[in-house]
C-alpha cells in the first residue's frame, strides 16, 4: 500500500529551504511515496517539481534581510485575517491528504515567525484518529545566538509532537549539538541522513572558468556587481557565467546586464547549474546549504562569501569549516570590492583542484529509507 507524505516548507527570503525540501520530496516520490508538498513562500519556477501534489498557500515573505517581519505577496504586513485564512487552508490540506508521514521543514528549530499556523497544525495532527509519523527536516548547521528560552521551547515542542529529527548532514562534518546545545535532550529522536546533494551531474554542454552564483537572488546584487567589476580587470581569456537567482528584481538585473563586459554570460537561472559547476575551475558564491552541496558534488574550487545580514551565523560557520578542510577560501561579505574579489579569484585559479573528503552526499535517498524503516 502506498504511503502518503504531507511535507510543509516555508521559504522567506532565499530559495534554499524550498530547494532542499524539493530534492527530498523528489527522492520520496522515487521511492514510492505519494507526496503532497505544501509551500508558503513566493512562487519559484521549477519548484517543487514534477510528480508531486502541491498546495500553494497565500505567499508570505520576510519583510527585510533580518527576518524581522512578514509581508504578503503584495508587500503588505500580514494581518490576523490573513493568518487565519492560511491556517484554515493548511489544516484542510492536512486532513485531505490523510498522511502516514508529516514532515515539517525547519520548525520548531527555525521559522518561529510561522508559529501562528505551526502550533495549530501540530495540535490538529495530535487530534487525528490515525496519527501519522511526524518529523522535522533540518539542515546540519543552525543559526546561533538565539534569544534566551528559545532552545528550551524547541526541546519541549520536539518532545511533545515529533517522532524524528531528520538532520540533513554528515556528522563527520557537523553535529547538531555544535549549533544546538540542548541536542542531548532529544538525542534519541535525532537521525543523520547525510547531506542532501544533487545526483552526480551530467557532462556540461558549456564550460566556464568561473561560475558566480547568488542563490535565490534576493540578497545577491552586490556579489554579482562585484563579479562584473572583477571580470573587467582580469584576463579576457577567462570564461564567466554569472547566475543572479530568480528573485533578483528585474530593474536590478537590467542594471547589471547594462554593464556586463563582452563575453560574460549573465543569467537569472540555469537548469544545468550542477553540471556547470562540474565543468568549472572555480565557483564563487554565498555559503548556503544547497550551493555548498552542489559544489561538493561537483568537486570544483570554491570561493565563499557567507551571508551575514541580520546576525546570521549559519553560512559563516559552514564556510569556515570548509576552509579548514582545504575545500574553499572565505571572503567576508563586508570586504567585497571588485578589486579584492579579482585578487581572490586569481589566487584560487592558481590552486590545484581540491581533494573532496568522503562526506555522505546521499541524504535525499537516505531520508526516504529512514522513513520507511520507522513506518
Amino acid at each position: 500500500m502506498t504511503k502518503r507524505v504531507f511535507f510543509y516548507v516555508q521559504h522567506l527570503l532565499g530559495i534554499g529551504h524550498l530547494a532542499r525540501a524539493s530534492r527530498i520530496a523528489k527522492a520520496l516520490s522515487a521511492d514510492g511515496f505519494d507526496v503532497t508538498m505544501v509551500t508558503g513562500g513566493a512562487p519559484v519556477p521549477g519548484f517543487p517539481g514534477e510528480g508531486l501534489t502541491t498546495v500553494a498557500l497565500p505567499s508570505v515573505t520576510a519583510g527585510d534581510k533580518g527576518f524581522s517581519g512578514l509581508t504578503d505577496g503584495d508587500g503588505n504586513p500580514v494581518t490576523d485575517a490573513f493568518q487565519q485564512h492560511r491556517r484554515n487552508l493548511l489544516i484542510e490540506a492536512l486532513h485531505a491528504s490523510k498522511p502516514d508521514v508529516v514532515i515539517i521543514e525547519a520548525f520548531p528549530f527555525g521559522r518561529r515567525q510561522m508559529r501562528f499556523e505551526m502550533l495549530p497544525l501540530l495540535d490538529a495532527i495530535a487530534a487525528m484518529e490515525r496519527r501519522p509519523l511526524v518529523a522535522t527536516s533540518l539542515r546540519d548547521i543552525l543559526q546561533e545566538r538565539v534569544k534566551p528560552g528559545r532552545a528550551e521551547e524547541t526541546v519541549e515542542l520536539v518532545k511533545a509532537h515529533f517522532d524524528l529529527v531528520l538532520v540533513h548532514g554528515d556528522p563527520a562534518f557537523a553535529r547538531l549539538e555544535e549549533t544546538f546545545p540542548l541536542a542531548g535532550e532529544i538525542a534519541q529522536k535525532v537521525v543523520y541522513t547525510g547531506l542532501v546533494a544533487p545526483p552526480p551531474p551530467a557532462e556540461p554542454n558549456e564550460k566556464f572558468d568561473v561560475v558566480v552564483s547568488a542563490g535565490g537572488g534576493a540578497v545577491g546584487k552586490d556579489l554579482i556587481g562585484a563579479a562584473l567589476g572583477a571580470a573587467a580587470i582580469l584576463p579576457k581569456t577567462l570564461r564567466w557565467c554569472l547566475v543572479t537567482g530568480p528573485n533578483l528584481p528585474q530593474a536590478d538585473f537590467d542594471a547589471l546586464a547594462a554593464v556586463a563586459p563582452a563575453g560574460v554570460g549573465l543569467f537569472r537561472f540555469r537548469q544545468d547549474f550542477a553540471a556547470l559547476l562540474a565543468g568549472a575551475r572555480l565557483s564563487v558564491s554565498q555559503a548556503g546549504y544547497n550551493t555548498v552541496c552542489d559544489i561538493l558534488r561537483a568537486g570544483c574550487g570554491s570561493l565563499l562569501i557567507p551571508f551575514t545580514a541580520g546576525g546570521e551565523t549559519e553560512q559563516s560557520t559552514r564556510a569556515i569549516r570548509l576552509e579548514r578542510l582545504g575545500l574553499a577560501r572565505v571572503l567576508p561579505e563586508e570586504d567585497i570590492t571588485f578589486d579584492r574579489l579579482a585578487r581572490d579569484i586569481e589566487a584560487m585559479l592558481d590552486r590545484p583542484k581540491p581533494e573532496v573528503p568522503p562526506l555522505d552526499l546521499d541524504g535525499a535517498a537516505r531520508t526516504a529509507a529512514i522513513l520507511r524503516e520507522h513506518l
